[in-house]
């Protein structure tokens, strides 16, 4: 098994940001993933103390699937964001600087419905966690030979990126996963302990490069394999340095 991809999503709800290398750490999420979210109008996030919520107090892809004709890139050293359309530059921020955010939050206001789910706002996690769609510090895994699979049922291709996981790996049967839950999974320097599998929900129907609804794939999952799971999740317990085309064996 070897490392195809490695992605963080910088803002919940926004596209991918793909990267060479990450350093992981014992006990945490991958540096700068769901790091922010965008709250809307109806949630009850306080922006001036933010703690983690569930997905449905932030703009998300099943709900809001315009979010998915955006792309973004992000800059670590000055947690700068650039959102594209297009490929055309539209907006660009930075997400820890009270004027970047408003930069960033004027373009969304604009380019997003009004109603219950306007008015949007960039909250950050607390410095331990992270706005995922679960409160633990976890990592995600996706097995390309699963997605393949997936493909034979649905009889369509299917991006990998629809179920937006941090790490992409190659070269395992298809399904195997299932078969990791409490084992340990060395990648890299890093090792990660398999918690659990990852249900999925609407997001998955957009499309990640149109942001149109296409797909049924909690339905594709339920019919064709008896279960709505792609993926699981990990902690980490050994940090290191994880690299695209690092090999993954069960440890």
């Amino acid at each position: 098994m070897r490392v195809d991809d490695i992605c963080r999503y910088p803002v919940k709800g926004l596209s991918a940001d793909h990267v060479s290398e990450v350093a992981l750490a014992v006990g945490r999420a991958l540096p700068n993933d769901r790091r922010w979210a965008i709250a809307h109008a109806a949630s009850k996030i306080d922006p001036a103390a933010p703690e983690w919520a569930r997905k449905q107090e932030f703009l998300m892809l099943a709900k809001d699937e315009k979010l998915g004709q955006l792309g973004i890139s992000f800059e670590d050293e000055t947690n700068t964001l650039t959102i594209t359309r297009k490929g055309k530059q539209v907006s660009r921020g930075r997400l820890d600087d009270v004027t970047g955010r408003m930069l960033l939050q004027t373009f969304l206001s604009g380019f997003l419905p009004e109603g219950p789910r306007g008015n949007p706002r960039i909250v950050e996690a607390p410095a331990d966690q992270q706005f995922t769609d679960v409160p633990d510090p976890w990592v995600s895994l996706i097995n390309l030979a699963s997605v393949r699979d997936i493909e034979r049922v649905a009889r369509a291709p299917v991006d990998p990126l629809r179920f937006r996981g941090n790490f992409y790996i190659d070269g395992a049967p298809a399904w195997t996963e299932s078969g990791w839950v409490g084992k340990v999974i060395e990648i890299g320097e890093a090792a990660l302990e398999v918690v659990e599998p990852i249900e999925r929900c609407a997001a998955t129907n957009v499309d990640p490069a149109t942001g149109a609804v296409d797909m049924n794939l909690p339905l594709t999952l339920r019919k064709g394999f008896g279960h709505i799971e792609c993926g699981v999740y990990a902690r980490v317990v050994r940090g290191g340095r994880i690299a695209k085309g690092d090999s993954a064996r069960i440890a």
